[in-house]
């Protein structure tokens, strides 16, 4: 009997962190495609979803425990891949890269609605 726990992530959660997938697929050259895989990721589609994560967790101010459940993903696992983040910012153009990134989201979120027709 399969009952896996699945927590219930919002809408509003998969659109961030589709954003945040998307901005890092375009600074990396990693796809978004590869970065939601569910085989075993390569070192360089994994760093690419901690970087991510990670962006979520610090603008849009997630707990880690929903930054996974965003990813379908743990608690642990979006702690470590924020471990990693953090130290790798000590890395100046992963740190510039980053700062841009954070800026980008914040100009998306702070932009109005716009609604469209139906």
């Amino acid at each position: 009997m399969d009952e896996t726990y699945r927590a219930p992530v919002t809408d509003g959660d998969r659109n961030r962190a589709g954003l945040a997938i998307q901005l890092v697929a375009a600074a990396t050259g990693v796809t978004a495609d590869r970065m939601r895989g569910r085989v075993r990721l390569g070192a360089a589609e994994c760093r690419a979803r901690w970087l991510a994560m990670y962006l979520s967790y610090v603008t849009y101010g997630w707990p880690l425990e929903r930054v996974g459940h965003a990813f379908g993903l743990n608690r642990a696992t979006a702690a470590a891949a924020c471990r990693w983040a953090e130290d790798e910012r000590d890395r100046p153009t992963l740190d510039a890269m980053l700062d841009r990134l954070e800026r980008c989201v914040r100009e998306v979120l702070d932009a109005p609605v716009c609604e469209l027709p139906a």
